[in-house]
């Protein structure tokens, strides 16, 4: 025969009540393993994908701020190249791991207000489907051509009334659209031959494999300053001061404002407090002389803002492309 146990209820009530109490000296719910857990980040490395090649603008711009970040944190933040799709392939990767701040990534505008206009819907990646920590900085492009073609300026390309070949940084990537946009908007005859990025795109107009290409000005400006390339137009939105000589695409007649943007990015769910912890880190690296010098050494502009004004940045880029992308009737597939 079992026997039962009777807890008189006084002493049930009063257990009841010491529960209550423990619990909310504990605050009150056990998430607050999760604030522990923030509090007490990063307790081991840091891993920052990258969705490019390394040497490039993406990957030099990561390790830069990367390393005074990491000091600030007091671990390390390793760049982790994971190259393909214009930055698809990290994004991806990223969206699939654990939102606790030990993988964060260096996410390229373009992925988010261009390639969206190039690829079918089902692999778009939506930058709203992350945690944005902080904008870094944005970059001007610049159409260059070989001095063995004699081209100066846009004219002088239209004049030429022949087929042109421009070399870009890869499908759905703001190199692709300046130039469409701009061979479109001239009625000019052109063929895009793409590239793995800036570096190579530059090896082919030197080479004389293609006319011209649009480059981002950091990657460009050590070849212009060698003689190696001609520097046509830039598609910035107004003429930069450190290419006083060089209209932009507007001033020249075209509507062809296009621009790279970066930020890092952390999955979705990432705990606020580990978001707002990578920020101010970030900010620590942004107000470091080295960094800032390494920005004007490469020809970038800050762009460090917070999540919510860089979401809005990003999504009137994508209008804005999109229009010009249909008013245009421009195919960024690489298909036809």
């Amino acid at each position: 025969m079992q026997s039962r146990l009777r807890v008189p209820r006084r002493v049930a009530t009063a257990a009841t009540f010491a529960a209550v109490i423990l619990l909310a000296g504990c605050g009150g719910n056990l998430g607050d393993q999760g604030s522990e857990a923030a509090a007490s980040y990063p307790q081991r490395a840091i891993s920052l994908l990258v969705g490019q090649d390394a040497g490039g603008s993406t990957d030099l711009i990561a390790r830069a701020a990367a390393d005074p970040a990491g000091a600030d944190l007091k671990q390390p933040i390793t760049v982790l190249n994971k190259p393909g799709a214009n930055g698809a392939v990290a994004a991806k990767e990223l969206a699939g791991a654990k939102p606790d701040g030990y993988t964060i990534m260096l996410f390229v505008g373009s992925l988010a207000y261009i390639t969206p206009l190039a690829v079918a819907s089902g692999e778009v990646v939506d930058i709203k489907n992350y945690e944005v920590v902080t904008g870094l900085s944005q970059d001007d492009y610049v159409l260059v051509a070989s001095p063995k073609t004699g081209f100066k300026t846009v004219k002088d390309i239209v004049d030429a009334k022949r087929e042109i070949k421009y070399a870009t940084t890869g499908v759905g990537t703001g190199s692709q659209l300046s130039q469409a946009l701009l061979f479109s908007q001239t009625e000019v005859s052109a063929t895009a031959v793409p590239f793995n990025g800036g570096a190579p795109a530059l090896t082919a107009v030197m080479g004389g494999q293609v006319d011209v290409a649009s480059v981002q000005l950091g990657e460009a400006q050590p070849q212009i300053k060698a003689g190696k390339v001609v520097p046509l137009v830039t598609f910035a939105e107004k003429r930069p001061s450190y290419m006083p000589d060089t209209p932009t695409a507007v001033e020249a007649g075209y509507n062809v404002p296009v621009q790279q943007s970066r930020a890092v990015v952390a999955p979705k769910g990432t705990p606020k407090d580990v978001v707002d912890r990578l920020r101010a880190a970030f900010q620590k690296a942004f107000a470091a002389q080295a960094y800032k010098d390494f920005n004007a050494q490469r020809l970038l502009t800050p762009n460090e803002v917070d999540g919510a004004t860089l979401l809005r940045q990003w999504t009137g880029s994508l209008q804005t492309y999109r229009g010009l992308v249909e008013q245009y009737k421009i195919d960024l597939s690489g298909k036809s």
